[in-house]
């Protein structure tokens, strides 16, 4: 702590000493609001000064002090809950000299105070609680950081979110849209009878997705175990167990870098529907984004950073190998040698996987270009251990992965239900690991078992909810929307 700010803070525990002397408690938890902010914002911003002195209504409500201003026998405040900022007013000839002189002496930028009184308008229009009474609740020992309004220090900002949800409203209010944005979700699946399930976050076995896992060690059962990378296997032991449309919203780690579009710990969906396609889940997902885009923002064309994101339906469908042949060439998509020799001119490491290297290529050619929600369908199956082959070519599979501004926003396929075919396919992801592919699949025993008692025709998808988020808040980073990213030390 630095010498200005231990001075600042030491008078602050002065005053919390001086309130006790007073056996006022600095730090009660008797109060009770009854009112919001931004309640009686919307009630009464708009009536005239002559209304409100006919309003003899008392509003009681809590907050953090943001600003003061003393003009000797009159002190102007902000404070600030959970809803908005509202104007409050301390007059001596009002409160009385003891009170008065108790807030002019105690009350700091930072505090948290309850107070009652009436409402009326100032000479500049501005809405203003003229206060009847008071208590402090909560004395703050540090000042809020200087210039703490549009407080920009990126390294502050994230280090400590508390600073910056006091100091940045709109912070906030992206934080509440990502609270809106789940709700939306899950009572969309809701709706169309899906069950909300919890499977475990430790598994024996790190499957589901092509990731890098974090490791721990259970003491007692004297075991290795992994943080889950995906929920999808035990999802899919459900569909199995006879719950025909389930879905998990939750929390996924990755043992992989970090950047704007990753966080070692991130929110996902992942939702299960018996008897539909991947087809149907282009329906499904089109149909939810679309509309909880004109939930959020009333219309579904929106702004992200210098672009125009058009979510209105039906999306476009992309084929991963007619793209690839229409820039390499026809039958591109054909040629090994070909692929393999493109690949290394863009400097990607297939270790002679002939699915990585072209699902690679698209990305860096297409995927990366695709502003607009697009779907993109023809993932080889040599990529995709998980999903069904597609029935004309069995060397692609039924899935696709949405698209958007250039980021993978979902993937979704048809599951894999041959336990025969499934065990093959594990076989040969151990295999692409012995070559280098570290963040391939592992055998999961129980899994092939339980694919044995039998699980019907089923469709399954995955959505990274940060990366939504971000597109629909206007967020470049993934930092802006998750409560506490992980940082260096």
């Amino acid at each position: 702590m630095n010498d200005k700010l231990n001075d600042q803070t030491q008078v602050r525990i002065d005053k919390v000493n001086q309130l006790k002397e007073q056996n006022i408690n600095p730090y009660s938890n008797s109060f009770k609001p009854e009112n919001y902010s931004i309640e009686i914002l919307n009630e009464f911003s708009e009536k005239t000064h002559e209304e409100l002195e006919q309003n003899e209504n008392v509003f009681v409500l809590s907050g953090r002090i943001l600003s003061k201003r003393d003009f000797g026998k009159s002190i102007f405040f902000n404070l600030q809950d959970q809803t908005a900022i509202l104007q409050g007013f301390v007059q001596k000839n009002h409160i009385g000299e003891e009170k008065h002189l108790l807030f002019k002496k105690f009350v700091d930028v930072g505090d948290f105070i309850g107070i009652s009184g009436t409402l009326f308008k100032t000479k500049t229009g501005e809405l203003t609680l003229k206060i009847n009474d008071f208590q402090i609740l909560t004395k703050s020992l540090r000042p809020l950081p200087e210039k703490w309004h549009g407080l920009q220090d990126v390294e502050i900002r994230y280090r400590q979110r508390y600073l910056d949800l006091i100091s940045n409203g709109e912070i906030k209010e992206k934080f509440l849209k990502r609270n809106k944005i789940i709700k939306f979700i899950k009572n969309y699946l809701d709706d169309k009878n899906f069950i909300e399930v919890e499977t475990p976050i430790l598994h024996s076995v790190a499957g589901g997705a092509a990731a890098k896992p974090f490791t721990t060690h259970h003491n007692a059962l004297d075991m290795d175990l992994f943080l889950r990378i995906a929920p999808e296997l035990y999802l899919k032991r459900l569909v199995v167990g006879g719950i025909e449309r389930v879905y998990e919203l939750g929390r996924t780690f990755r043992n992989e870098g970090v950047s704007t579009r990753h966080n070692p710990e991130f929110t996902m969906i992942e939702f299960y529907q018996s008897y539909a396609t991947y087809e149907d889940l282009m329906v499904l997902i089109e149909e939810m984004i679309s509309e909880l885009c004109e939930s959020l923002h009333g219309k579904k064309v929106i702004e992200f950073a210098d672009k125009t994101i058009d979510f209105n339906t039906p999306w476009k469908r992309i084929n991963i190998y007619d793209s690839l042949n229409e820039i390499y060439g026809n039958n591109f998509v054909d040629n090994e040698k070909e692929i393999f020799s493109k690949a290394k001119e863009h400097g990607i490491e297939h270790h002679n996987i002939k699915g990585k290297a072209l699902t690679e290529l698209f990305e860096l050619e297409v995927g990366e270009k695709l502003i607009n929600p697009s779907f993109v369908y023809g993932f080889p199956t040599d990529v995709s251990p998980l999903a069904r082959k597609n029935d004309l070519n069995p060397e692609i599979t039924d899935r696709f992965e949405l698209y958007i501004n250039g980021w993978e926003i979902a993937n979704a396929f048809s599951e894999l239900n041959d336990p025969i075919d499934q065990k093959h396919r594990f076989e040969t992801q151990i295999e692409n690991k012995d070559k280098g592919e570290e963040e391939y699949h592992e055998m999961d025993s129980d899994y092939i078992t339980a694919l044995e008692y039998g699980m019907p025709p089923t469709a399954g998808a995955g959505i990274g909810i940060d990366r939504l988020v971000m597109l629909l808040t206007n967020s470049e980073s993934i930092r802006e929307v998750i409560f506490f990213p992980l940082l260096k030390s």
